[in-house]
Formats: structure tokens, C-alpha cells, sequence
């Protein structure tokens, strides 16, 4: 099993998670944060530093989300590893209760 991150963290990208993970799974993108399944190790910590729940495990993504597994997987094979917190993206606040962002995704 794995932790998965999924489009609440897109334009949003706050990066509390990272600074818990104990085995730097976390991959930083242009603006959205992923997570590696090979070297997570399901440990859960990342789940509540999240400020826009936007970290499950693998077991309880919801179905409408379950297209993420695969994305996290891809990208976290092209960014770089993430290992201490940064500042968020000046507008974060605005994009936190934003719903469906996929199309805002930077590649």
C-alpha cells in the first residue's frame, strides 16, 4: 500500500507533508506535490499536516480519484525529491476549497 496525493493539492501545493515523511517519497512539480509508491512506506504521517486533506492511503482513495495512483507513480519518476517545507504559492488560499483542478496540473 501507499499514500497517494491527489487534485487538493493542486495550485495549492503546501508542503507541511514533506517535512514528517521519514523516507523523502515526496516529489515537487511546478504546482502540485506527489508521492513516490516505491519509496513510501505507509507510514500515514504525512495524512494529518496536510492543511487541504489531499493525502490518502491507497485503500481508502475515492473512486473518482483513483486515476491519481497511476499519476503520482508517473510523475514522481521525472520531479525531484522534496524533503523540507517551502512557502506555498502566493494565491494557495484561494485555490484550497477548489474542487476538480485537474486541468491546472503543471507538467
Amino acid at each position: 500500500m501507499t499514500y497517494v496525493v491527489v487534485d487538493s493539492c493542486i495550485r495549492c501545493k503546501y508542503t507541511d507533508c514533506v517535512e514528517v515523511c521519514p523516507v523523502d517519497c515526496f516529489h515537487e512539480g511546478p504546482n502540485f506535490l506527489v508521492i513516490d509508491p516505491e519509496e513510501c512506506i505507509d507510514c500515514s504521517l504525512c495524512v494529518p499536516e496536510c492543511p487541504v486533506d489531499a493525502i490518502y492511503s491507497e485503500d481508502d482513495l475515492p473512486e473518482e480519484q483513483r486515476h491519481f495512483l497511476k499519476l503520482n507513480a508517473e510523475l514522481s519518476q521525472n520531479w525531484p525529491v522534496i524533503s523540507e517545507m517551502k512557502p506555498a504559492p502566493p494565491d494557495a488560499d484561494e485555490w484550497a476549497g477548489k474542487k476538480d483542478k485537474l486541468e491546472y496540473l503543471e507538467r
